[in-house]
C-alpha cells in the first residue's frame, strides 16, 4: 500500500519529501510556537497582575506605616505622656473655678499638640476616629472624622469591645481583621482597630492606652480603579481572616481554593511574590498570585487570574500560529516545484558524474556544462576529473623514480675515498705482515661490497644488518690497529628475526668511530644492545649503540638530526645514508613516535637510540632476498 503512494519519477520523489518535510517543519513549529506562546501569555498575565497587585500593595503599606508611626507617636510623645500621667487617677476634668493645678490648660494644649500631629499625618482620612485615654477610662483625647461619632464615653465603650482586651495585651501590633463600628449597632461600617498600652516614660507602668480606627477606605480607594477581569476574583488576607473585594466593599468569606503546588519564583518579577495552582471549589484550576503588604505582617493581596481573558488571548495566538502554517506549507509546495525546476536536475546530473568520478571514470562530460551557475560547477567537475587522472600518473611515475633512485643511491654510491684507504690497509699488511690479517680484511669488504649490490628490499633482519657491521667494522678494526672494539648485546635470539631498515646501523657506527672515539686519540670501544619495549602501548624493538668517545653538545645533536652536520665529510660510507636520512625513512615508514633519539654527555659517552615496531621476518620475505 505504501509503495504505490510513493511515485517512481525522481520529481514526485523530491515533491512528497519537501512536502513531508515541510508538513514536519509546520507541525513542530505549530507546537513549538503554541508552547512559547502558551507559556508566554500566562508569564503576560502573571506580571501583569503582579506588577498592578505590586502598586496598590505598595500604596497601602505607605499609609500603614504612617498610621502605624502615628500610634507609636501617641504612645511616647512627652506631652501627651504627663498628660496621662497626670489624669491616671482624676474620676474627671476640674472646672474652671477648682482647677487650682491649671489641669485644664493642660488637656488643652495636649489635645492641640494631639490634634495637630493628626492633621500633619498624611493618611488621616483613613483614621476614622483615635482615642489617647488614661487607664480610668475618664478622662482622654479623641479624634473623629465625624462628630456624630463623638461620645463622652468612647473610652469605656472601646475597652468593653472584645477586640480591646486580645489586642491590649499582644507584645507588638496584632490584626484581627475587620470588626463593625461599636458606636452604631445599625451602621455596616467596619475598620481595622489598633490598641497599644502606654507606659510610663521612667518605669513599666501602664498610664493608658491608645486606640486607632483604620477605616476600610485604605484598601476600597486603590482597589476601586483596579482593573479585574468578570472572572477574577481579589481576596484581602488581615491576619487570620480572607475578604473578598467587591462591589467596592470588603465581605468576609472562606478561601474558595485549595493550593495544589508550592509557590514558583520563576515566573514572578519579586521574589516576595508567590505565584501558586489552586483548585477552585467548582473543580476549575486557576492561577493565584499573592502579593505580601510589605512591613505589615500577615497583610496580603490574592488574585485569581481570569482564565477568560487568557483564553480570548490564546485565541487570538491560535489563528496566528494557523496562519504562519498556511504561509510555511505553502512556501514548501512553491519550494518543491521551483527546486525540481531549476536544481534538481542539474543536481542529479552533477551528482551521477561525481559518483562516475569516484568509480574510477574521470573520462570529460560535456552534458554538465551548462551556461549558469551550476554549469560552472560541471566545468569545475571535468577539470578536476582530469587534473586527477594526470596527477595520479604523475604520482605513480614519481614514486617509481623515488625507489629507483633510492636504491641506485644505495647500491652505487660507494665513498672512494673509503675504498682507497682499504686498499692501503691491504697493501700495507701485505707489505709489512706475513699474516692472514690480509685474507681477513679482503673477504670482509668482499662481503661488505657484495652486501651493498644485492637486492634492492629496504627492510631485511637484524641478523643481516648485525653481520654488515661486522664486515664493517672488521675493516675499520685493522686501519685503527685494533685500537677499537665492538660489543653485541642482543636481549633473546628471536630479536635477530626482527626487521629494520637496511643500512640503519652502519651510519651510527660511523659516526661513532669517526666523531666519537677518533678525536680522542685512544682506544674506544662501542656497544650495540637490542631488546623488545613498548612505544605507545605497542611492542615495539630498541637498538641502542653507545661509544665512549668525546660526546655531542646539545647544538651538535640537533645539528646531526637534521641533517646539517658532516653533509660534506669525506669519510661517510654512503653520502646519502646519513643519521637524518635513516631517522626520516623510519619516522616516514612507522609515525613519529619510531625513530632515533641522542644521548650524550661530552667527554664520557654517546648513546644512539633507535626504536622501531617489533616485526618478525617471514620465511617468504627471506626468500625474496
Amino acid at each position: 500500500m505504501l509503495k504505490t503512494l510513493i511515485p517512481k519519477t525522481i520529481r514526485g520523489k523530491i515533491m512528497i519529501l519537501t512536502a513531508a518535510v515541510t508538513l514536519l517543519i509546520t507541525v513542530l513549529t505549530t507546537t513549538v510556537c503554541f508552547s512559547v506562546f502558551q507559556s508566554f501569555l500566562r508569564k503576560n498575565q502573571v506580571q501583569s497582575a503582579e506588577f498592578s497587585l505590586q502598586v496598590v500593595s505598595n500604596n497601602i503599606a505607605a499609609d500603614m506605616k504612617d498610621i502605624i508611626y502615628f500610634s507609636k507617636w501617641c504612645c511616647s510623645n512627652g506631652i501627651i505622656l504627663d498628660y496621662l500621667e497626670a489624669f491616671k487617677d482624676l474620676p474627671k476634668l476640674p472646672t474652671a473655678s477648682k482647677d487650682s493645678s491649671n489641669m485644664r490648660p493642660m488637656a488643652l494644649s495636649t489635645h492641640n499638640r494631639f490634634k495637630e500631629e493628626y492633621y500633619n499625618t498624611r493618611p488621616n482620612e483613613y483614621m476614622s476616629r483615635v482615642i489617647v485615654s488614661s487607664t480610668n477610662e475618664n478622662n482622654f483625647l479623641l479624634m473623629a472624622s465625624s462628630v456624630s461619632t463623638s461620645s463622652p464615653y468612647a473610652a469605656k465603650i472601646i475597652s468593653q469591645e472584645d477586640f480591646f482586651r486580645p489586642l491590649f495585651d499582644a507584645e507588638d501590633f496584632l490584626w484581627i481583621g475587620l470588626v463593625h463600628d461599636p458606636f452604631s449597632s445599625i451602621s455596616r461600617d467596619q475598620f481595622i482597630p489598633i490598641v497599644r498600652p502606654v507606659y510610663n516614660e521612667f518605669n513599666s507602668e501602664i498610664i493608658g492606652w491608645t486606640y486607632v480606627e483604620i477605616s476600610t477606605r485604605l484598601f476600597t480607594d486603590y482597589l476601586s480603579s483596579y482593573p479585574l477581569p468578570e472572572d477574577s476574583l481579589l481576596f484581602i488576607n488581615i491576619g487570620n481572616k480572607t475578604y473578598r473585594f467587591q462591589s467596592n466593599t470588603l465581605v468576609e468569606t472562606e478561601k474558595p481554593y485549595e493550593i495544589l503546588r508550592e509557590p514558583a519564583k520563576k515566573d514572578s518579577l519579586s521574589t516576595e511574590t508567590l505565584i501558586q495552582s489552586a483548585a477552585m471549589n467548582n473543580g476549575d484550576t486557576r492561577i493565584l498570585v499573592e502579593r505580601p503588604i510589605e512591613g505589615i505582617n500577615g497583610w496580603s493581596i490574592t488574585q485569581v487570574l481570569s482564565e477568560q481573558q487568557f483564553k480570548q488571548q490564546k485565541y487570538l495566538y491560535t489563528l496566528l500560529i494557523i496562519g504562519i502554517c498556511v504561509f510555511i506549507v505553502s512556501l514548501g509546495i512553491l519550494l518543491a516545484i521551483l527546486l525540481n525546476r531549476f536544481i534538481m536536475y542539474p543536481i542529479h546530473k552533477l551528482s551521477n558524474k561525481i559518483n562516475s568520478i569516484s568509480t574510477g571514470d574521470f573520462s570529460k562530460d560535456n552534458t554538465i556544462e551548462w551556461n549558469h551557475e551550476l554549469g560552472q560547477i560541471g566545468r569545475g567537475i571535468n577539470t578536476m576529473s582530469g587534473n586527477i587522472l594526470m596527477l595520479m600518473e604523475k604520482r605513480v611515475s614519481d614514486e617509481k623514480q623515488k625507489k629507483d633512485l633510492e636504491y641506485q643511491i644505495l647500491q652505487s654510491q660507494i665513498n672512494p675515498h673509503f675504498l682507497y684507504n682499504t686498499l692501503n690497509s691491504i697493501k700495507w699488511m701485505a707489505t709489512i705482515q706475513n699474516a692472514g690479517g690480509i685474507a681477513d680484511m679482503t673477504t670482509a669488504l668482499a662481503r661488505l661490497l657484495k652486501n651493498v649490490s644485492k637486492g634492492t628490499a629496504s627492510m631485511i633482519s637484524l641478523r643481516e644488518e648485525l653481520d654488515l657491521i661486522k664486515d664493517y667494522f672488521l675493516i675499520q678494526q685493522y686501519r685503527y690497529g685494533g685500537s677499537v672494539t665492538i660489543e653485541y648485546q642482543i636481549e633473546s635470539d628471536e630479536l635477530y628475526d626482527c626487521q629494520i631498515h637496511r643500512f640503519s646501523l652502519q651510519p651510527i657506527i660511523e659516526n661513532a668511530l669517526f666523531h666519537g672515539i677518533e678525536p680522542t686519540g685512544a682506544a674506544g670501544r662501542i656497544i650495540v644492545s637490542a631488546e623488545a619495549t613498548d612505544v605507545a602501548g605497542k611492542k615495539a624493538l630498541m637498538i641502542r649503540v653507545t661509544d665512549n668517545g668525546i660526546g655531542m653538545s646539545e647544538e651538535m645533536i640537533h645539528k646531526v638530526l637534521r641533517e646539517d652536520a658532516d653533509s660534506h665529510n669525506k669519510t661517510e660510507f654512503f653520502r646519502h645514508v646519513g643519521i637524518s636520512n635513516v631517522n626520516k625513512r623510519i619516522q616516514y615508514d612507522f609515525g613519529p613516535e619510531y625513530g632515533i633519539t641522542i644521548t650524550s654527555r661530552e667527554g664520557e659517552f654517546t648513546t644512539m637510540t633507535i626504536r622501531l615496531p617489533y616485526v618478525l621476518r617471514t620465511e617468504n620475505q627471506s626468500a625474496e632476498r
